[in-house]
């Protein structure tokens, strides 16, 4: 204003400014406080008047501010920010000065690239540390479940919280609010929903059917959720199973489909449920192993018509080249859609489109290398798809299927997709154990093994770069 008083007039960018923080004294510039945001404190604090002479104070850790302070001033942390100080320490302060997207930013792993990607820690729950399932967050927050209890990690890995549940053992966990869980188990009957922030239970939905007196005490083996629904697939005692969708705003039941009678490996409960946006669809898949190898199926339902939309039974179901290497591990890539098998016997890598099923619309994924075509399917298999990758457990082996251009020298296949096969972990973390969980949250990805403890935590390095040789 041209009538105003020159000396209440804000400070310009370029002016300089200090603080008192627990009585040790900062200068930065008004331009370095007012990069980290303009709802943050140091931002507000920016504002006061060129004329000023006294420095503001602040009764917080001089020293954590000063990591903070070279955080808005280079987009970085200093190198030796995470000797001196935890993750939990310099989130909390970054809370206070409201700058806690800059660390984030500064703090996250680069862009997940399996081929490069390398054990960086292990989460281990205070007790019962042997984990039964867990779920991660796009953020690369992480709830474990262990034993009766859930563990949860924030996005730079600090424990928040561990809540117990009535279970014994929860064997299923899926977040489907920011701080709400849904859990069952294969132990005891029914869906439930926790508030992990405040440690208690808010609802609880069951199988029933007052026509039919043998369905009581149905358990959950899979839950997924969509950003309306949970869904959720239940197990009685003599095996029907079903799949139902709850509303997540009510928690109510919404839609029940998909029930079967359980009496063979063609109509056992689905022991995996994926949401794919793109078709409004629900992809479950169903495995049994015997005396006589794999069996089971995938299935595709269209949960408001409750119909089977499409469906594949291994073994059988137009394979005839392939009958007797029925698939150990299926997932779905949302993203690309796409769905990824692992056969049982040869070890091959299946990948079909969801925009072109018929009746065999398998194509199979074979290296040129050589070198790495020994891969048997025999013994435990599992697959994850994340960030456009396809993550392989072998037994105790990590390995990755990355897309290539076509006509690079990956992989053979008869579609446009071209993979290439790369070995992910070193022969000290095969040795860890086998492989049963692979989950993907942000640029992280989290595995778990069998009778070991804790959740192994895999990123990219920030250094990871191509070197080129003259």
């Amino acid at each position: 204003m041209e009538n105003g008083d020159p000396n209440n007039a804000p400070s310009p960018a370029h002016g300089r400014i200090k603080l008192n923080v627990g009585g040790k004294l900062f200068e930065t510039t008004v331009s370095t406080l007012q990069s980290g945001g303009p709802d943050s404190l140091l931002f507000a604090l920016s504002n006061r008047a060129v004329a000023d002479p006294n420095p503001v104070f602040i009764d917080r850790d001089p020293d954590i501010f000063s990591v903070l302070l070279s955080l808005l001033r280079t987009s970085r942390l200093p190198s030796t920010a995470s000797s001196r100080y935890s993750k939990q320490e310099l989130a909390d302060e970054a809370l206070y000065y409201g700058v806690e997207s800059c660390l984030r930013s500064a703090m996250s792993p680069p862009p997940l690239a399996g081929i490069d990607a390398s054990v960086v820690s292990t989460i281990r729950p205070a007790s019962d540390g042997f984990p039964s399932s867990f779920t991660a967050a796009g953020d690369g927050s992480l709830w474990i479940a262990h034993g009766g209890q859930i563990s949860c990690y924030d996005w730079s890995l600090a424990h928040t919280a561990t809540i117990r549940t009535h279970f014994e053992e929860v064997t299923s966990i899926c977040r489907v609010w920011p701080e709400i869980a849904a859990v069952g188990s294969e132990a005891a009957p029914g869906l439930h929903f926790y508030d992990i922030s405040g440690g208690r239970h808010v609802g609880s939905t069951h199988w029933t059917d007052p026509s039919d007196p043998r369905i009581y005490k149905a358990r959950v083996m899979a839950i997924a959720d969509s950003a309306d629904s949970v869904f959720a697939s239940f197990e009685c005692p003599h095996k029907e199973n079903s799949i139902f969708e709850i509303d997540k705003s009510t928690l109510q039941t919404v839609s029940e489909f998909g029930r079967q009678p359980g009496s063979s490996a063609k109509n056992m409960v689905a022991g995996k449920l994926t949401w794919l946006p793109e078709s409004n669809a629900v992809v479950g898949s169903a495995v049994s192993c015997g005396a006589f190898g794999y069996s089971g199926y995938i299935r595709l339902w269209d949960p408001r018509s409750s119909e089977v939309v499409w469906e594949t039974n291994e073994p059988g179901s137009g394979r005839s080249s392939r009958f007797g290497d029925s698939f150990a591990d299926m997932d779905a890539d949302i993203e690309g859609s796409k769905l990824f098998k692992i056969c049982s016997k040869s070890g091959d890598l299946g990948m079909a489109d969801l925009r072109k099923l018929g009746d065999d619309p398998w194509v199979y994924l074979t290296d040129k290398n050589y070198s790495m075509r020994n891969t048997s399917g025999s013994g435990s298999s599992v697959i994850r798809c994340h960030r456009g990758q396809v993550f392989v457990g072998r037994e105790g082996n990590l390995e990755v299927w990355s897309r290539v251009e076509e006509g690079e020298n990956g992989v053979e296949g008869e579609n446009d997709a071209m993979y290439r096969r790369n070995y992910v972990d070193k022969l000290e973390d095969a040795e860890r154990g086998t492989i049963r969980m692979i989950e993907g949250g942000g640029d992280r990805l989290f595995v778990g093994r069998e009778q070991v403890e804790g959740i192994e935590v895999w990123e990219s390095s920030n250094f990871a770069a191509a070197i080129p040789i003259s």
